[in-house]
């Protein structure tokens, strides 16, 4: 009987070696044109050894394509950071020669991202969404609600919390970008994303929690984001994004913002099990292990992005 069992495991690796796999071939994530992975509140290009989308350039350069990894204010307005997004993607485009950019943005890097589309469109191939707060986050709600503009508790978390950005600019190298945390909550709040998305309508949806235009004014636009707030014990963030979904009230979420808020163009999923910080590889690779790796998702689209001719 033993001797049997073996055998018929034996058979049926043997079987499953020999089923077709996904072919991540040298060419698989070359796009035609550069892509520009653009940070959210708080975040950074590197730090030290540690990325803020941990693993992904170099997983989307092992097959052919040229990434960008930029640093903007960790936290500002959506339009200061647009700002200083646009200013560095003319640059990538004078350095590569190329005469677009397919951008993809976390967190607040969505609407960041979608600032540079909307503004300048004639440089932007694509925008990408990752977990991104495109209508708003009840969370940066709650805060503005326990802070108000004027009151002692907003100045004190203020003073904190730009203290934070600015150690976090340091660190990853760039010291002299101005910080504001109290213009990024008012920019991720829902009545400023509101505001916001009036100015730069681009890929919104127009219906509740539905998908926005594919493609506006020559740029095509897509998005995904996770729902499980906590997916690891062994990630020390876990319990905080558990703590903050409570904000949600039972919404679908991913600890900071609700899968419907998060909605940008073609939708590719809004319910991976996956938290705010796994959707970018963090902490350090420490994500859910029964869900499809983000950086696979990457990967992904750049091979999206790559059939598209973009």
């Amino acid at each position: 009987m033993i001797k049997l069992f073996w055998k018929f495991l034996a058979a049926s690796c043997l079987a499953l070696a020999m089923l077709p796999t996904a072919s991540f071939a040298t060419g698989y994530t070359q796009t035609r044109y550069p892509i520009v992975l653009v940070h959210g509140l708080f975040g950074f290009d590197n730090i030290g050894p540690v990325e803020y989308f941990f693993g992904i350039p170099y997983a989307l350069r092992a097959d052919g394509a040229r990434v960008y990894t930029v640093s903007v204010s960790a936290a500002n307005s959506t339009e200061v950071r647009g700002e200083q997004l646009l200013t560095q993607v003319k640059q990538i485009l004078a350095a590569t020669g190329a005469g677009k950019v397919n951008l993809i943005g976390h967190s607040h890097g969505g609407p960041t991202t979608r600032y540079v589309a909307s503004v300048r469109p004639d440089l932007i191939a694509s925008v990408t969404s990752v977990d991104g707060v495109n209508n708003g986050s009840k969370v940066a709600d709650i805060l503005i609600g326990l802070t108000p503009a004027g009151s002692l508790s907003n100045a004190v978390l203020g003073s904190i919390t730009n203290g934070l950005a600015k150690v976090i600019s340091f660190l990853s190298g760039s010291p002299t970008l101005p910080q504001n945390a109290v213009a990024a909550n008012v920019s991720l709040s829902t009545a400023g994303s509101q505001q916001f998305n009036a100015r730069h309508p681009e890929g919104m949806p127009t219906s509740s929690c539905g998908e926005g235009a594919y493609n506006a004014r020559g740029v095509a636009y897509f998005s995904w984001s996770g729902a499980q707030p906590y997916t690891n014990v062994l990630d020390i963030l876990d319990p905080a994004l558990a703590l903050t979904s409570l904000a949600f009230g039972g919404e679908r979420n991913d600890g900071l913002v609700s899968s419907c808020s998060s909605h940008l163009g073609r939708v590719i999923r809004d319910d991976y099990a996956m938290n705010h910080l796994d959707a970018v590889n963090q902490t350090v690779g420490l994500v859910n292990i029964w869900e499809v790796n983000p950086v696979t998702l990457f990967r992904q689209q750049a091979n999206r992005l790559r059939n598209m001719g973009l």
